[in-house]
């Protein structure tokens, strides 16, 4: 049926078997996951260009193996659908499965532990100690020992337990290391 030049028909007829797209979404959304999951686990939850550029292209480079170059609406809907199904699929099997979900949710991080900063564990995670001290004072703490713990969650995020106030933080501040 066209309707103002408009062909429906061919507009809902898929290119691609339906069963192709779905196996094509669902091999994507893993491998990027993987990727994303392996590269990125350091990375702060502050989102910088680079991130964002990243995410672009990977979502233009990934659009022709997933979509193979289909025309029809219908290959468009069966696709974004794999897509929220998979982020819904791997969510439940984290809930699950332990084994998944230490890969789909990483442990935290011990980032700071006494007012001591663990350089090792920056290290491991590619952060630098400036973007500690920013993550810090985003958290209300101007000096690292004022910290008692501090960890890199697996969202990517940074949590700061601070000392008690009945606590000495002359001895924790003369026990921690200089930033």
């Amino acid at each position: 049926m066209v309707i103002a030049g408009f062909d429906i028909g061919a507009a809902l007829t898929p290119d691609v078997s339906l069963l192709e797209t779905v196996a094509r979404g669902v091999l994507m959304y893993l491998s990027i996951f993987v990727l994303l999951r392996l590269i990125l686990r350091g990375r702060t939850s502050a989102v910088s260009v680079s991130d964002l550029l990243v995410l672009l292209l990977v979502a233009d480079a990934a659009q022709n193996a997933m979509a193979a170059n289909y025309q029809s609406i219908t290959s468009g809907v069966v696709l974004v659908g794999t897509i929220v199904l998979m982020s819904f699929v791997m969510d439940w099997l984290a809930f699950r499965s332990t084994a998944i979900r230490r890969f789909v949710h990483p442990d935290r991080r011990p980032l700071i532990q006494d007012g001591r900063v663990l350089r090792r564990a920056l290290q491991q995670e590619l952060m630098t100690e400036e973007e500690l001290m920013t993550q810090l004072r985003l958290n209300g703490v101007e000096h690292v020992g004022e910290v008692k713990a501090a960890f890199l969650e697996g969202n990517g995020s940074i949590s700061v337990i601070k000392l008690d106030e009945g606590q000495d933080r002359q001895g924790a501040q003369q026990a921690a290391s200089p930033i």
